[in-house]
Parts: C-alpha cells; structure tokens; sequence
C-alpha cells in the first residue's frame, strides 16, 4: 500500500476502497496494489497481493485440491474514524470460511477473527500506524504501514516488508528446523533461508488457535517481536500466505497438510536400524559390517553408502578402481535383508565427467558476475539449477542407470540446501528466477528429481534422505536430518526441540545422527555417555539412524591419490559395537525394544500419514487444555501413549517430569503415578526415564 492520507477529496468526492466480489473471492484494488482473498480449504483462506497488474499464479506450498468454492464474501458499509475526533461511514467487507473470518477495514487492514462457539476472537491484525488509518481513535504519525512494497533499482521486482500486531502472551511453535535451545519461537529473528543445519520451513501453530504457513519462497527473515511480527522477502512479485484456525493444534496440522500434502505410508521394513558412517570406502567395508551384524543376530534394516565413493563430484557413479562390482555387494547385501541407500551430491566438479555437458546445456546455476562457482568444498564446482526440468531429467537419467538399475533402493540427497561455498544469494539465479526470489525451495525441487521418478517405477514407497526441506516437503518422500551437528549435550539439546518444531511445521519424517555428526574421541567417556542418551533418545523418534565423523583419525589412505580428498579419509567405526560392552549391550537392548514397539511406530506413520501428526509431539500437542504443557520443552511425547523425558547433561542420573492428568506408568519399574504432578525418577545410564500413559 503506497504511504498516503487516506482521506483524500477530489471534489468533495471520497475516494474509497474498490472492493470486488469474484464468486466466494473477494480482491481489493487500492493505490496501484491488487489483494485477493480467498477460501482455500477447511476453516483457511489464502491472502495475496501483488503491485502488478496479475498474480503470479505460483502455487508455491499450496498444491492440493481442496475446496475453494466455500465461504461468504460481504461488502457492506460502517462507520469509521478518520481522524481528527472525526467519523464517516465507509465501505469495508468480511470474508468467512468457517472458523476464521477476515476484516477488511476502510484503509486496507486485515484482521483476523477465530469463530467458536458463536463468539469471535481477535487473532490476528495487521500492524498499521498512519494517520486516518487507525482501528482505534489514536492518531498515529510515525507512517508505518501494513504492506511495504519497495523496488528493487535497476530491477522490476520489490522488497516487501509485511508487520502485524504482536499478540501478548502468544506462544508459537513450527517454522522447521533453527540451531537454538528456544523451542518458543516469540522473541526469535529467524533467517528465511536453507543453510547446513537451518531448515526454513515457514509454517507456525499459535497457542491462540491458528496457524500461518508463508507461502514464499523468498530468501528473507521473520521476526517474532515483543512489539510486532514482520515478514521480509527481499525479492518478490506476490505476497502469499495462508492462514487456518481451529480448535486444537492436531486440527490446525490437519488442515495444513489438507492444503500442502501428505506424507506416504513409511514402509515397514525400515523402521528398525540404519547404519552409516563417514564413510565405508570399499565394498568389502560395507559387507563386513553387515555381516557383522548378522552373525550377532542383530536385525539391520538399511545401510548407507556416504560421499566420494564417486571419482569426481557430479559423475553420479562408483569408482570402479574402488568399487569394480558394485551390483554384487548390494544383491549380497539384499539377501541379508538390508536396504541400500548411496549419497549422491548437487555439485558438479569442473573436472566431472557431466560439467561440460551440463555447463553447455543450461543445467547448472548461474553466477550474476564472474566465473561461476557455486561450491568450493573438494573441488571447484557449481550445483545442478534443479529448477529446471531438464536438468532433473538428466541428474535422473544418470543416476538411474549408475545405481537404481543395480539395485540401489534409495537415495541420500546430501547438501541440498545447496550448501553454497558463499550464502550471497543476490549472487545466483535459478532457471525459474533469481535465488533470492526463490532459494528456499530448491531442496523441494531437487528432492523431486528422484521422487517423480522412483514413484513411477514402484509402487513401494519413496524413502530419501535429505539434509533440507520446505513447506510441503512432507509429501515428496523425505527423511530430514537435522545435518552437520555438535557433539555436545548442548547440541543435543537443541535437536529435540528442533525435531518438535519441524513436526509442528508438518515434517513428521525427521531424525538426527546419533551423538551428534564431529567428534575428536570415540575413546572419550564423556562422550560416549552423550552417545547413549542420544541413542536412547533416537530410539523414541522417528528413524533410528547410526552415523558420525569419528575421531581420532588416524586410519591410513587406501593410497595417495587426491580426487578431491575422498580417498584419504574415513572415521573410526559407529557400528553399536564400537564403543565398548557395557555401551554395546545398553544399545544392543534399546534396539530389541524398538522392534518391540514396531506395530506402535508403524501406526504412527500411519497417523502421519493421514492427518499429519508427527512422531515426536511437543507435550501440548497431545494436552493442549494443560498450560504448563505449553511451557515444557525438555520432554515430549512419542505418540499419544509415551511421555520421553531425555537426559541433557552428563553425569545426570535423576530428573524431573512434568506428568498431565491421567495415570502414567514409569516403564523401567512399573511404578504408576497420578497425573497433573511433576515427579522425580532415577535415571541411570542404563534407562532413560518414559512414562506409559494407562488411562
């Protein structure tokens, strides 16, 4: 909205909002800006604005069929102040869809309204401070407007800057994945934009009863002020976001997934163990640790193949010095029962076989100025542009015959943030558009390279690892990782909450590596106590998953060759038996119990799958009448039958846990325990404290 006095006469003739009613739509065209809403699924509706003469028509997150031609649209006349103590009636409009109902005041302001029980409660408002445009009789000069649009000099696209009232006492939670120990998102700046570790997924749950997905998939920021929320892409056609109220957090993730998209059924026979490492260099490596495995009786359900077993980055292939029968270990490995998973990378080394082709036929990003680098780790390459459909069909193609046609059963899709050598985003373009316009769903467009594909050979479903995820990533087959982490209690910490608030973004398909990924000493007491917590953890979470860069590295080369650095290193083991007897049996016994609850797991995928509850569940999920169940964030629920309570520090063998109301069973004893208390409960490096809930 351009920065004006909104009670302007030409002729002593007013000029008002032009509010226009399209079937269940309604659009508003004011100074050069055109806003639309609609309805846009169970109790939701979609809110755009562009200053160009039409929208973009982006569906961005929102892909699914859902009712559209519902709601009520009404253009009537109130009275409105002005200013200056003076009133006027004026044109303003509504816009309904069952529990939520938008207010479009005589200035353009949006206010949001949750409908229950014949009431309506203020939920959200956008934040405005101009004279002759207040909600209330105070006049504001400072001219802060609700919807900043700025050109971009020298371009024909703008900034915007959206602001809306700060809720006090409002609690949010979602938005993907941020490396902190704030699981509350109120007073948090977040950067929108994908990074090793940072999963920018921007949809949030409100402890008011909505929820607002930002449907752009802009580089930018969002911060959660005490004074107002502002969102910030830098570069944009459209505002976009979408917004749905409701009676609990599970209806409001409900109806989020109804809009963006389902996760598949997770299939049965990989939710037991998987093991990785950095890195198995040879076939034989692999086949003596799953051997190993099956000589103890103990059940692997998938194992990983991690990065440079390829000669350069971006030839999609085994070395064959290295890896001369690659067909022989995986058919080895499927008659044991294991599935194969193999790392393939976005970036295409200048020396790949692929780079000249790819360079030649536009399939790789391209650098505004200079000579195009994009990554610089091991090798001077540029990433795939996975925004073009002819690039996806080439990478495929190649990855296709070079492994899905041997055998390989899934893909782990590393670095598809993409891990930039340098985060200038203005420094890159995308076949679609420049990154800053739309870098954040590139994980999204690259991941669906493999998923289009695999889904039209199989009817089995689609299982990739991936290091990043957007808005609906839930739908294209994707285990997130929570990437490159600390070995620290510290680190540790954080995952949990990072893990509650991507399932509260409606990424139920999420995981960590156990231990945290860089540690110097696997020989270190310290931090093999932090190892089993992790473990202990993991094994109450959705995807049970042994991985690390393990020190002390001392394991000599295979040789001395430098293809970019794969072939002179290799970590010390993480297979369960690594770390000692005592270690091995705790993790040996927390494995037996994770096939124990298989049937349980399982109908939590299932859950997740239809109505879009994740595995790991913040308490309020599951108690969201419990106050104090909106405080907690050092336990959560696995499920609606287990409460988990982590160890966060070493040498702690006792804690605290909140219990709601119902009778709870402590697992390791059977001791069973009143509800609405917090308890105190051993927890020896033997057990982690879970309570059952029996009633």
């Amino acid at each position: 909205m351009a920065l004006q006095r909104f009670d302007i006469k030409i002729k002593e003739v007013y000029v008002s909002m032009q509010f226009i009613k399209e079937n269940h739509s309604l659009i508003l065209k004011h100074q050069g800006e055109m806003l639309r809403i609609d309805p846009w699924g169970k109790n939701a509706l979609r809110i755009r604005a562009t200053m160009f003469p039409e929208f973009t028509d982006k569906a961005w997150a929102l892909t699914e069929e859902v009712e559209k031609n519902i709601g009520e649209v009404r253009i009537y006349e109130e009275e409105c102040y002005m200013g200056d103590a003076n009133y006027a009636t004026r044109e303003v409009a509504t816009v309904t869809n069952g529990k939520i109902k938008v207010h479009i005041n005589h200035v353009g302001i949006l206010s949001f309204f949750k409908i229950q029980d014949g009431e309506e409660k203020l939920i959200l408002r956008e934040y405005f401070r101009a004279y002759g445009g207040t909600i209330s009789k105070e006049s504001r000069c400072t001219k802060v407007i609700n919807r900043e649009w700025k050109g971009i000099i020298g371009g024909c696209d703008y900034s915007l800057n959206l602001k809306f009232e700060s809720n006090e006492g409002e609690k949010i939670f979602g938005m993907g994945q941020y490396q902190q120990p704030y699981m509350d998102l109120k007073g948090s700046i977040l950067e929108l934009a994908q990074r090793n570790s940072q999963v920018s997924v921007p949809f949030y749950i409100s402890s008011l009863g909505y929820g607002m997905l930002w449907n752009n998939p802009a580089v930018g920021q969002v911060m959660f002020g005490r004074n107002y929320t502002e969102w910030i892409a830098r570069s944009t056609k459209d505002m976009d976001y979408w917004i749905t109220a409701d009676d609990t957090p599970k209806a409001i993730l409900s109806n989020y997934v109804d809009a963006t998209g389902h996760s598949s059924q997770f299939p049965e026979d990989l939710m037991g163990l998987w093991q990785c490492k950095l890195r198995y260099r040879t076939p034989e490596e692999v086949l003596e640790v799953a051997h190993k495995y099956k000589d103890m009786g103990i059940k692997l359900d998938q194992i990983v193949i991690d990065f440079f077993h390829w000669p350069y980055q971006g030839d999609w292939k085994f070395d064959k010095e290295y890896w001369p029968d690659p067909k022989a270990m995986i058919d080895e490995l499927h008659e044991m029962g294991i599935k194969v998973i193999v790392s393939v990378w976005p970036s295409v080394d200048r020396r790949s076989e692929n780079f000249g082709p790819m360079l030649e036929k536009g399939l790789l990003i391209k650098t505004e100025r200079g000579a195009a680098q994009t990554y610089d780790f091991q090798g001077d390459c540029v990433e795939i542009d996975a925004f073009n459909p002819e690039t996806r069909k080439y990478v495929w193609e190649i990855c296709k015959k070079n492994y899905y046609d041997l055998g390989v059963d899934a893909f782990w899709l590393d670095n598809s943030e993409p891990d930039y050598g340098v985060y200038d985003f203005e420094h890159y373009r995308y076949y679609d558009a420049p990154a800053l316009q739309v870098s954040n769903i590139y994980p999204q467009m690259y991941s669906k390279a493999y998923y289009d594909e695999m889904s039209k050979l199989s009817d089995r479903p689609v299982v990739n690892l991936l290091r990043s995820a957007w808005a609906g990533s839930q739908k294209y087959g994707n285990v997130v990782w929570s990437g490159d982490v600390p070995s620290s209690f510290e680190a540790f910490y954080d995952q949990v909450q990072c893990g509650l608030n991507m399932g509260m973004a409606g990424i139920a398909w999420w995981t960590t590596d156990i231990g945290g990924f860089m540690t110097d000493d696997v020989n270190d007491p310290d931090f093999r106590q932090l190892l089993i917590r992790w473990y202990q953890f993991a094994v109450y979470s959705a995807v049970l998953r042994m991985h690390g860069d393990r020190g002390p590295f001392n394991i000599p080369a295979l040789d001395d060759r430098n293809f970019g650095g794969g072939y002179l290193h290799t970590g010390q083991s993480t297979e369960i038996w690594s770390y000692g007897e005592d270690n091995f049996k705790i993790m040996k016994d927390y494995l037996e119990l994770r096939y124990s609850m298989k049937d349980y797991i399982k109908s939590l995928f299932d859950e997740a799958a239809e109505n879009g509850s994740p595995l790991l569940r913040t308490m309020f999920y599951e108690f969201p009448e419990d106050k104090k169940c909106w405080e907690l964030q050092d336990q959560y629920m696995f499920g609606a039958k287990y409460l988990v309570a982590p160890i966060f520090q070493l040498n702690q063998f006792q804690r605290e846990v909140y219990l709601p109301a119902g009778q709870w069973k402590l697992t390791s004893d059977g001791t069973v325990y009143e509800g609405g208390q917090t308890v105190t409960v051993d927890a020896p490096i033997e057990y982690m404290p879970v309570f059952e809930k029996i009633a």
